[in-house]
């Protein structure tokens, strides 16, 4: 009988042999490979935290003692112990999370997966735990990459004040974040990591002291205690110890009997203490070790022998965008890119491999990656800083405080924009367009396929007196979509047939092919639509109110929250030129959302055709009184005194090539 079936609770573990320890993180890597190989899902960085998690639940009591994983994408070994060992809806709807969800579990504290949180969690809970004279600990996993982020070094700050408050911080330095991780920091734990005297040292020293009868094993503990010069002479690890952190390590992560002992040091000290583990992203999975891009970092569907994908990847916004600039690159030497820790994921390799000297890195810390853009614009560049929509929600204060209030020309690209879907709340890019309307001289750019993206990315960093947004879908880019003609700046899709237009359907990015087929089921119900796109979504065009007023009513269909979205700005621009038109705007209520896949939750918040398409035909049967609007027709129930109604279809220019 395999011994992972045996293991209901972290309990479950302690009659265990470190035999049988070994085997079961064996049986482990095993499981994960064959589970997250038919799943997809974050597969290389638990991999490289077996043997850690294992021995974190061997030595803490959870839940009791709270164990916080930072960002969570390693916590499905966590998982896996803590009695949840159905991995075949891992990230499904109804399935498990990819990330830790307290709706699963009593053992999993935080559900946020953006990255460098948990010392400033940790530092709260070991405060509460101090204060309520509680005997529970708290131990805060974090990645070395997770420790590029300012967040991290502000808990640091606070966590090291306190010198009598319990609290354990285990760096889980696999020399990675999606990438190898860079900086200060990690060229610091790079010497920590190759200088290895101290631990030796100790073993060699151990092996002789323990031979010695009577005063061997005291005279061990003593040098084992040994004070900071000593330990600085053999590995100078004085940063941590210069904050008041107590340091023990550097530890192989992948030695169980070793992390328990490091652990339970840490355990028995009366304050803060960081464990320094070095672990090995991809481990024991031969595919992800020899993938030097990111170790398997985040996986769709693979076949487990080979670690390929079971289907071929098509062409990608992702790709789309990271084609256009390196086209871009040779064009200006002007253009620089910048990514927060992300270089792969957010396509930026290729121009990193063209032009290397201009290319930033700066870590998971957007906060800073935002004002440095404005430094680099201020001396003469025109930075490109691509990032998850998602996580530019960090960086707020910095785009409105120091990129737009300095007018700096600035373009921000943000991937993975509106609804993701299977990494869940805190992954979707649903907040991008409510946040950044409020940004003065901003402009949002919103492209509904791949010609657009290349098209506006162009015209995004050809401004160079204020901040520019692109942002798009996550995964495969959708078939052209044509425009038919131009009204202003605003790109028609579809012209009404109808000499009296009922409905103007104002399309955001790339839900224009669904804008187009909720036109064809509301012209089966009689009901004639015009369908913009247009393409800049902030500010408002200036021919949208005219437009408008040409038509009874207005709707507006958008990935993005729609408290405070594109449809409330059009509506206000409606407002403020006098067009008393009704407008109905459809978008993503203001709820977080569960995992799914994207078509699954679009579904359930009713961001489809048939939803809309069935709500517009009631919203124009109310303004013709209550009938079906195809009596009303017939019986000469429209309405076409309205002033310049007949001209809705000839005011449209055509579209040029």
């Amino acid at each position: 009988m395999p011994l992972l079936t045996r293991i209901r609770g972290p309990r479950d573990l302690d009659r265990l042999s470190l035999e049988e320890l070994d085997q079961l993180a064996e049986e482990i890597r095993t499981f994960l490979v064959d589970a997250v190989s038919k799943t997809g899902g974050h597969l290389g960085p638990n991999l490289g935290v077996v043997e850690l998690t294992i021995a974190l639940h061997r030595v803490f009591d959870s839940p009791k003692d709270k164990v916080l994983w930072d960002t969570g994408h390693q916590a499905y070994v966590h998982k896996l112990l803590t009695g949840r060992q159905d991995f075949s809806g891992l990230r499904s709807k109804g399935g498990l999370s990819g990330y830790p969800s307290r709706a699963e579990s009593d053992h999993d504290v935080i559900e946020n997966s953006h990255a460098s949180t948990v010392l400033g969690w940790a530092d709260g809970l070991a405060k509460a735990n101090q204060l309520l004279k509680r005997d529970s600990h708290v131990v805060a996993v974090i990645g070395d990459g997770a420790l590029t982020g300012g967040m991290a070094w502000e808990a640091l700050n606070n966590i090291a004040d306190a010198k009598d408050r319990p609290l354990v911080i285990v760096v889980n330095d696999n020399e990675r974040s999606y990438a190898p991780t860079i900086g200060g920091l990690a060229n610091h734990l790079a010497t920590l990591r190759t200088t290895d005297g101290y631990e030796k040292f100790l073993a060699r020293t151990k092996e002789v002291l323990e031979r010695t009868p009577v005063v061997g094993k005291p005279l061990y503990e003593t040098l084992h205690g040994a004070k900071k010069g000593l330990k600085d002479f053999i590995a100078p690890q004085g940063m941590f110890e210069d904050l008041g952190l107590k340091y023990v390590g550097p530890i192989d992560g992948h030695d169980i009997e070793a992390l328990e002992s490091a652990l339970a040091r840490a355990k028995r000290f009366g304050g803060p203490v960081i464990v320094h583990c070095l672990t090995e992203k991809g481990r024991g999975y031969r595919p992800a070790e020899q993938d030097e891009a990111d170790r398997f970092h985040g996986i769709g569907p693979i076949h487990p022998d080979t670690g390929l994908p079971i289907k071929a990847a098509a062409a990608s916004w992702t790709s789309v965008f990271g084609d256009e600039m390196v086209r871009l690159g040779r064009e200006r030497d002007d253009i620089v890119a910048i990514t927060a820790a992300m270089l792969q994921p957010v396509g930026l390799k290729k121009f990193a491999d063209a032009f290397p000297n201009r290319i930033y890195d700066v870590g998971i810390a957007e906060q800073h990656g935002a004002v440095s853009a404005a430094g680099l614009a201020t001396g003469g560049l025109h930075p490109v800083f691509a990032v998850y929509a998602t996580f530019l929600n960090r960086a707020f204060d910095q785009v409105l405080m120091d990129v737009a209030l300095h007018k700096c020309g600035v373009t921000f690209v943000l991937d993975r924009a509106g609804i993701t879907g299977d990494d869940g709340a805190s992954h979707n890019g649903m907040w991008d367009m409510s946040m950044l309307q409020v940004v003065p001289g901003l402009r949002i750019a919103a492209p509904r396929d791949a010609e657009q993206l290349r098209a506006q990315l162009r015209e995004a960093v050809d401004v160079d007196d204020a901040p520019t947004v692109l942002r798009y879908s996550k995964g495969v880019v959708g078939p052209a979509v044509p425009a038919v003609g131009k009204v202003g700046g605003m790109d028609v899709l579809r012209k009404a047939e109808a000499p009296v237009p009922d409905v103007l359907l104002v399309s955001v990015g790339a839900l224009a092919p669904m804008c187009l087929e909720i036109a064809d089921l509301l012209d089966k119900q009689g009901i004639s639509t015009t369908v913009v796109d247009p393409r800049w979504v902030k500010p408002v065009d200036e021919a949208l109110a005219p437009l408008a007023e040409r038509h009874r009513v207005v709707v507006t269909v958008e990935d993005n929250s729609r408290v405070g979205g594109v449809g409330s700005a059009i509506a206000q621009a409606l407002r403020d030129a006098g067009v008393d038109v009704p407008l109905r705007d459809f978008g993503v209520p203001p709820r977080f959302l569960d995992h799914a896949s994207r078509k699954e939750v679009l579904a359930e918040i009713g961001l489809t055709a048939p939803d809309i398409a069935r709500q517009v035909t009631g919203l124009v049967s109310k303004l013709d009184g209550g009938l079906p609007h195809s009596r009303l027709r017939s019986s000469g129930g429209t309405p076409t005194d309205r002033t310049g109604t007949a001209q809705a279809v000839d005011s449209v220019e055509p579209a040029r090539d």
